[in-house]
């Protein structure tokens, strides 16, 4: 059976115990430490959703978790000792304790030594945002009025949700199918090959293209991915011009063959069932954004046979 986690990602802005929050990419990776319930139950191979208390920012599977230590500065209440503070954004005193009411503009602090942890679930990630709202979200947990930011959930009633209201079906196959894949084991195992020296490779991309999706165009950062031109599965190598950055939803479909780039006219091909969505359908016959190198070509041309062999 899956096991599925509801995961609070705010970023900076994410609070646990007066502390100074967390360094979270949603699409990328997941911050927490040992101050959090249920740290070490997260393992390798679990399915995790991502939300901000609203609504559902995404879904990935976990393929690594590091490990690490670190002095944590700990806030607290200068008169009843709790963690239970909070930020006032525009309010003066700036700090309101919850569990006495106090109000006061310096916290006490201390500092605790931690572990941490940082999961890696880029490969899979499905952009779920807006498809749930927070409630919905809640009500598929198995206690459904937790406050914890890490708290279990059904995987199978997500599934269920989800498929209710969006046409998700191969996106949740996929995730299934990793996650079925994945080497179990805590946080010392990793997915088989799959990321070793992903981050590296992709900073690389991002200095020699910029923030530009190489089919569509600009692109913040933050919604471009690695692609590899070849079946890096079956290589576990990265070779040098054998990427390209794309936004997240067209590596999905480069990936499934869905959108290709024809070695005779060097223009992007969009396969029929895309073109009923102009954003998609817009791009057939037109070049790629950015100058591709001979080796580019070569992997493109490659994946257009594999994908397009009777063309």
């Amino acid at each position: 059976m899956t096991t599925a986690w509801l995961v609070l990602a705010l970023g900076d802005k994410r609070e646990h115990g007066g502390n100074d929050g967390y360094d979270d990419d949603p699409a990328e990776h997941y911050s927490w430490d040992s101050t959090v319930q249920n740290h070490a139950r997260v393992a390798v191979g679990d399915v995790i959703v991502l939300w901000d208390k609203k609504k559902l920012i995404g879904i990935s599977v976990i393929e690594a978790i590091d490990t690490g230590t670190a002095e944590k500065a700990l806030y607290f209440c200068p008169r009843c000792g709790k963690a239970g503070i909070k930020r006032r954004q525009l309010q003066r005193p700036a700090y309101r304790c919850y569990k006495c009411g106090a109000l006061f503009d310096t916290p006490d602090r201390k500092i605790k030594m931690v572990t941490t942890y940082r999961s890696r679930h880029g490969q899979v990630w499905m952009d779920g945002r807006g498809l749930l709202s927070g409630a919905e979200l809640r009500a598929l947990c198995d206690s459904p009025k937790s406050q914890l930011s890490m708290r279990p959930m059904r995987w199978e009633k997500l599934q269920d949700a989800l498929l209710a209201i969006a046409d998700e079906a191969e996106a949740l196959d996929e995730l299934e199918e990793r996650a079925r894949l994945t080497i179990p084991g805590g946080h010392r195992e990793s997915v088989v090959r799959v990321r070793v020296g992903q981050d590296a490779f992709r900073k690389q991309l991002l200095r020699d293209q910029g923030e530009i999706c190489a089919f569509t165009g600009p692109a913040p950062a933050t919604v471009l991915e690695a692609a590899h031109l070849y079946n890096y599965a079956e290589s576990g190598e990265h070779h040098d011009y054998g990427g390209l950055l794309l936004r997240r939803d067209v590596h999905r479909l480069f990936d499934l063959g869905r959108i290709a780039v024809n070695p005779e006219t060097g223009t992007l091909d969009i396969s029929g069932d895309l073109h009923a969505y102009p954003m998609y359908a817009d791009l057939h016959g037109k070049p790629p954004a950015v100058r591709l190198r001979p080796e580019h070509l070569t992997w493109l041309r490659a994946h257009w046979h594999a994908h397009r062999p009777q063309t």
